[in-house]
């Protein structure tokens, strides 16, 4: 006796299972995720660092290839494609076997890129170098704008950086979320190329000047024991730290004579100003200025519930 025959000698048996099985599935559709297609994509590891001024030729030759040797025969890695751009933006995606666990995955890049970073530009360990996992596609783009067009460009981005960003990635099932572009806030210096001739002065000059008297310190106390009397008090010495106007790096002391005699400030062969990082990339919503976030679903999460 076959199930069929079973099933049709005991009518009120295969309508009990029918009905288990539909119940079954109404559970079942309750806790699926909501996606277009399956996940059947291979884990994504993104590598990104930034060479300021640099080419793309620069980029490719200076900071992703030796990132690329190292990582080149991590575990399970199917294979990976690099993007360098001439605003000296590096981006290597890296692809894994499907079935591989990203976090480890993670891991692993991130141990040979460490490995990598003794061979790389000042500039560019000074930016960072990160290591996120990545969905393929964005799930959702969230435009700000002011719509009486009160703020700026630089202002909105900023905005977003600082308190819309983090929030996104806090969200459960939200994997990832940026902004296009750079929309740091930068002190950006204009020099002229006259008078640097003139006077003798070079780029890296400059480049070192600003290095050196735009740090923070930690200056230490006063009247901190041991000491050769006694004291009843102790003080914390603080330096005014980062410079942060346009007129404290137009002051920069970029060469000085011994005694004062000669002193060549940066506003003497140049400007300062207040702008943002990178001008590569504009964005607009309604005809009026904004920014742009994207937001990556988590592998697995439910696009409903994100």
């Amino acid at each position: 006796m076959n199930i069929s025959h079973f099933c049709i000698d005991r009518p009120i048996f295969a309508s009990v299972i029918s009905i288990v099985i539909t119940l079954g599935g109404a559970l079942c559709m309750l806790a699926l995720p909501t996606a277009q297609y399956p996940d059947i994509t291979p884990p994504q590891i993104t590598i990104s660092a930034t060479y300021p001024g640099a080419s793309a030729d620069v980029v490719a030759n200076n900071v992703a290839a030796p990132i690329e040797q190292q990582v080149n025969g991590a575990d399970n890695m199917i294979y990976m494609s690099s993007s360098s751009s001439s605003t000296g933006n590096l981006t290597i995606n890296a692809y894994f076997q499907i079935g591989t666990n990203p976090e480890l995955a993670q891991v692993d890049v991130q141990n040979r890129v460490n490995l990598a970073l003794p061979q790389l530009p000042q500039s560019v360990t000074n930016q960072g170098v990160q290591v996120q996992k990545k969905s393929q596609a964005f799930m959702m783009v969230i435009a700000i704008y002011s719509p009486t067009e009160r703020y700026d460009a630089t202002y909105i981005a900023n905005y977003a950086n600082v308190y819309v960003l983090d929030a996104l990635k806090r969200i459960p099932g939200a994997n990832q979320s940026s902004i296009f572009g750079t929309p740091d806030y930068a002190m950006r210096i204009w020099l002229r190329p006259d008078r640097m001739a003139q006077l003798g002065i070079t780029a890296a000059d400059v480049q070192r000047a600003v290095a050196n008297q735009n740090q923070q310190f930690a200056v230490g106390r006063l009247g901190q024991s041991p000491t050769g009397n006694a004291v009843e008090q102790s003080f914390a010495v603080t330096t005014t730290g980062r410079l942060t106007e346009p007129g404290e790096f137009e002051n920069i002391i970029i060469r000085a004579q011994s005694g004062g005699a000669a002193i060549v400030r940066l506003k003497d062969i140049g400007r300062a100003e207040l702008g943002q990082k990178d001008y590569s990339i504009r964005s607009r919503f309604q005809g009026k200025p904004a920014t742009v976030i994207a937001v990556y679903q988590q592998p697995g999460a439910n696009a409903l519930d994100v």
